[in-house]
């Protein structure tokens, strides 16, 4: 069995990305539930879903460089584009049936085990796509847990999106969420059992320059992605409405 360790700064950097889309995609999502049917409903969603699920994804792949396999490790290129996609789509899923149309907690809750799973989908898809010497399996007790605890943290966010008014709320929220996020990813990272292929010869490190460049790169196109939604949001803010939920 392979223990692996973790590289601390890119840990850090994960928490931060997941922190910058929490709070731009909450000020998208406040547009949902006054957008007119169409196209700017369409927009909204899809503003709102690329922040927190494209900052979701970028989190899990700088989160997976900042573990330490002791074996060079690369990425299918189809699974990773999936797992974004799967981030992407769930999340504006879970925007669209929480955010529009009466409240209430039969819609909040069924929206956000819907994008939880969907965001654990991604994170055990974007697993799927890593490459390397190792056959892998799981810790079944870790990975419900992983699976919990993302769909917790979507009925969080989906429930914060459309209750809270103020930017200071809002921004405090993303520390919360971005903590939520990487405590389903590291505890599905921590379920993950491998074992060296035969043959293979462990070295002491692979968690090098190349990994923390990658995870720089994620991180810089990331932001600036984030920088140009944030401009966005912060054009013409609307009034938010206080949404109660069960009324």
């Amino acid at each position: 069995m392979i223990e692996v360790e973790y590289n601390l700064l890119l840990v850090f950097i994960s928490y931060v990305i997941a922190v910058m889309g929490s709070y731009v995609g909450l000020n998208l999502a406040i547009r949902v539930p006054s957008a007119k049917p169409g196209g700017d409903l369409y927009f909204w969603v899809a503003l709102s879903s690329i922040a927190i699920g494209g900052a979701i994804w970028s989190m899990h792949y700088i989160g997976m460089m900042a573990v330490d396999m002791k074996m060079p490790v690369t990425y299918d290129l189809g699974l990773t584009v999936i797992s974004m996609l799967l981030a992407i789509l769930f999340v504006a899923v879970g925007i669209v049936i929480v955010g529009r149309g009466a409240s209430s907690i039969a819609k909040l809750i069924s929206g956000g085990v819907l994008t939880g799973l969907g965001v654990a989908a991604m994170h055990y898809t974007g697993m799927a796509s890593m490459q390397m010497d190792a056959t892998m399996s799981y810790n079944i007790p870790l990975l419900i847990t992983s699976i919990v605890i993302a769909i917790v943290a979507a009925i969080s966010a989906l429930w914060l999106a459309f209750n809270l008014r103020g930017t200071v709320q809002r921004f405090g929220s993303a520390f919360i969420m971005g903590i939520a996020v990487c405590g389903m990813h590291y505890t599905g990272v921590a379920a993950m059992e491998m074992s060296v292929t035969a043959g293979h010869t462990m070295s002491m490190s692979h968690t090098h320059d190349g990994a923390i460049n990658s995870s720089i790169i994620i991180f810089i196109g990331s932001a600036i992605v984030l920088g140009l939604l944030w401009f966005l949001a912060s054009k013409n803010a609307p009034k938010q409405e206080n949404l109660v939920f069960g009324e």
